[in-house]
């Protein structure tokens, strides 16, 4: 028995310590809850205002005396719906989409219910207030959420009560995962140690993680380290038994446990985890490219394009007046691109670069910074006074709303790749072939031309493969962000 090992008997006995992480946790719900009372309270008077002013309403007297002997219960149903739907859950709050869902499905169950209860109590509480309560009150909660993700995640990032992470497993999976949370920082994550499964005498992994034991040694280095959670990754133990008893040992000091399984880049939404014999078997549903071109994405990339069209024409004309005036020369770029199934089609741009740039491009072949296939060059010679500024913003790529009209492109879908490029494709690649290119997608808001070809590569077939309306909309609103920082963009 080694001495990490008497250790963990040692700490096994003794009582469960104080959890960093289960009171992070606690103040994080807690703060949800205090921010959500604020919302729908707050809703309920700007409901019952607008009641009032708004003329397509019929105009009343009493609606404030009609809806306060039900304000109490409307505002503490909707809550109590929210927290039996999970919303203030660690697990469920953070990361994903599935908080935003959450919230949604639960409110409208709240509305629901208050209108059954309405029903039942035959009691004739005003319809428009009801529907400006529910109807604002539920976009303004998952806004609500989505800036104090924003806040919680800015200040992860910066390092501030960061959960302090052991990583178990092959020395390899050791190193890739601790890779992923150096770089996604806002996670929260901070590895404090490895337990290669590999054992020896090495003190560290090759990338400077001090290595404190093996697998079997994780309470121990638990105490050690002060963390809050263990990572058990591929390679950690080889019978399952010995998760199951790892697993009691750290319940009883509250530390989370992780498992990382084989399955990498599937979202959560295809994922269905069900006891079979006692075995946690995990179903795994089918790609879902083909629901990116349905009927649904389609209708919203049309509606959505003219809007911004519309939205974005004062600043068209400004730009197209710009690039004319700098040098005379033609207003929009057209550059062939691959699209859908492979098809080639003509992308708009406005002209960020000199007229004679193509003829220019051998010559900044050694100045090529770009990852894998692509072809990018910092500080482009070629690029224009008037173009720096139309990149710094993305603004030459407003003439692709055009495309997306005509079916080439969509809004959000992984990035149009020239010819040259798709044709030196490995295989498995050409699937980000088999959705709409689009305007944004991952790889806008994770960083863009600062991504390695293999990181783009896996965030566009992780958007092909885990397609979902909602996902788009998150894009959507992350690109903002990502074209105010501009970074990436060259």
């Amino acid at each position: 028995m080694t001495v990490l090992q008497e250790a963990g008997q040692g700490v096994a006995q003794s009582r469960p310590r104080w959890s960093v992480r289960n009171h992070r946790d606690r103040l994080l719900a807690a703060g949800l809850v205090a921010a959500d009372a604020v919302v729908v309270l707050t809703t309920a008077v700007v409901a019952v205002f607008l009641r009032d002013e708004l003329p397509v309403f019929r105009p009343t007297l009493d609606v404030a005396e009609n809806v306060l002997p039900w304000a109490a219960a409307l505002v503490g149903v909707w809550m109590l719906s929210l927290f039996i739907g999970g919303a203030y859950r660690a697990r469920s709050t953070g990361v994903g989409t599935r908080e935003y869902t959450t919230v949604l499905v639960w409110s409208l169950i709240a509305a629901g219910a208050v209108a059954i209860a309405l029903y039942l109590s035959s009691y004739n509480l005003s319809r428009g207030f009801f529907l400006l309560f529910f109807g604002f009150g539920t976009p303004a909660l998952i806004l609500e959420r989505f800036l104090i993700r924003r806040v919680v995640n800015a200040t992860r990032a910066r390092g501030h009560f960061p959960a302090l992470l052991l990583i178990a497993g092959a020395t390899a999976n050791i190193e890739g995962i601790s890779k992923v949370l150096q770089r996604e920082r806002w996670l929260g994550y901070r590895v404090v140690g490895a337990l290669p499964s590999e054992g020896g005498d090495a003190i560290e992994t090759p990338s400077g993680i001090p290595v404190v034991g093996v697998p079997v040694d994780a309470l121990a280095a638990v105490e050690s380290t002060g963390a809050h959670a263990v990572l058990f990754a591929e390679g950690s133990f080889s019978q399952p038994a010995d998760f199951n008893e790892m697993a009691r040992q750290l319940e009883a000091h509250n530390v989370q446990m992780i498992v990382v399984p084989t399955l990498t880049d599937i979202a959560a939404g295809r994922l269905a985890v069900r006891p079979v014999a006692g075995m946690p078997l995990v179903f795994v549903e089918e790609p879902r490219a083909r629901r990116a071109g349905s009927w649904a994405k389609r209708a919203f990339d049309v509606v959505g394009a003219s809007l911004l069209i519309v939205l974005s024409a004062p600043v068209m004309l400004a730009v197209a007046w710009a690039i004319s005036v700098e040098d005379g020369g033609p207003v929009l770029f057209r550059q062939r691109r691959i699209g859908l199934k492979g098809e080639e089609f003509d992308c708009y741009k406005f002209r960020s670069m000199s007229v004679d740039a193509e003829r220019h491009l051998a010559e900044l072949q050694e100045a090529n910074v770009g990852a894998g296939v692509l072809f990018k060059v910092k500080d482009d010679p070629r690029v224009t006074r008037v173009g720096r500024v139309l990149r710094r913003f993305s603004l030459d790529e407003l003439p692709q709303f055009f495309n997306v009209l005509s079916g080439r492109m969509s809004l959000v879908g992984p990035r149009p790749a020239l010819p040259s490029e798709v044709a030196r494709y490995p295989r498995h690649v050409l699937r980000r072939l088999d959705v709409r290119p689009g305007i944004t997608g991952l790889w806008q808001v994770s960083g863009r031309s600062d991504l390695s070809w293999d990181e783009t590569v896996r965030l566009d077939l992780y958007y092909v493969d885990n397609w979902s309306m909602l996902q788009d909309l998150n894009i959507l609103g992350r690109t903002f962000g990502a074209v105010v920082r501009s970074r990436g963009a060259y």
